[in-house]
């Protein structure tokens, strides 16, 4: 569905920000395009407001986010246009990413009196292309992996503000391409991680268990490894669990049900749904709760920490202990 737009004009001075000069080895630009896992995503919000701007700043009916492949131009947005991508030999992004410098922006004031693009399809067929505008998208290494682009349907030239507006409206563009790539190789990187850490679990469970075993516990980018002798209790706060050991206290990502499965073979029990003790550290029970020994901070004369114990639950607790 093509969105129609009034035709606004701006003209204000914007000082500009120093850019990395285009990388012209089509094969490492390639590369870095790839590397941002863009080209066929379903279409994004952000992205096509950031069209739908530049076309209302330049005063054109077409706008588009344009990304370059190795045959193809593709748009991750576009406003006025119905198909996403065209040839690249047939496209105005092509020549102005291999035209324009890093603060420049590519301006075709009238296409039918530019011989480069006179013949073109796009101007003698539709969407009948007379006037083009685009600013590079810029990796942080110089590397153009597209254009924002403007055009109409008739002859016409940007202002000076009109063109620094585009300009970084285009940076805007790269922003929100660099915290999408960002995004993503963090959740690939929790993924190994997560992996590594069931592993870990795994192989103590089926391996002999060492002297002192114990479990690995994820915290940001590292794994640390608490020993289950350390361990006194486990207590859930929504998506997150605590574990309570001798000498701290660990805040981990995760539910009672993992780690209620990570804690199988070793000497723990559940003893409420926000609950899991260790069994040696009981030191008795008054009505329902348990009184637990040796909890993070406890020292002589400390009192020791109570803990409830869920009606559910209780039958499974008194089973595992030695009652006379």
């Amino acid at each position: 569905m093509q969105q129609q737009l009034h035709h606004h004009s701006f003209d204000v001075k914007i000082s500009k920000q120093p850019e990395p000069d285009p990388i012209t080895s089509e094969a490492e630009r390639l590369e870095a395009l790839y590397s941002y896992d863009i080209l066929d995503t379903e279409s994004d919000p952000v992205f096509n407001d950031l069209a739908l701007m530049a076309a209302f700043v330049c005063g054109t009916p077409m706008s588009l986010v344009s990304l370059l492949d190795e045959d193809r131009q593709w748009s991750k947005a576009m406003v006025g246009l119905n198909s996403r991508e065209f040839p690249r030999e047939q496209t105005f992004c092509d020549t102005a990413v291999q035209t324009v410098g890093a603060n420049g922006v590519f301006e075709v004031a009238d296409t039918i009196n530019d011989a480069r693009f006179a013949n073109n399809a796009l101007v003698t067929g539709s969407p009948h292309i007379r006037f083009y505008a685009g600013a590079p998208l810029l990796t942080p290494e110089g590397y153009a992996l597209g254009t924002l682009c403007a055009f109409d349907t008739v002859p016409r030239s940007l202002t000076t503000g009109q063109r620094e507006a585009l300009r970084l409206l285009a940076r805007q563009v790269m922003t929100h391409l660099e915290l999408r790539r960002t995004r993503l190789l963090l959740e690939d990187e929790r993924e190994k991680l997560e992996g590594v850490i069931r592993l870990a679990n795994r192989s103590g469970e089926l391996a002999p268990a060492p002297a002192r075993a114990g479990i690995f516990v994820k915290q940001e980018q590292r794994l640390t490894r608490v020993a289950t002798d350390d361990l006194h209790y486990v207590e859930a706060l929504g998506d997150y669990v605590n574990l309570y050991t001798t000498r701290e206290r660990l805040t981990l990502y995760g539910t009672m049900k993992d780690l209620e499965t990570k804690l199988a073979g070793h000497d723990f029990i559940r003893i409420h749904r926000k609950y899991i003790v260790r069994l040696d550290r009981i030191m008795g029970i008054e009505a329902d709760m348990v009184l637990l020994d040796g909890a993070t901070g406890s020292g002589p004369g400390r009192a020791p920490v109570r803990i409830p114990i869920g009606s559910s639950y209780k039958a499974g607790l008194l089973a595992r202990l030695t009652v006379i």
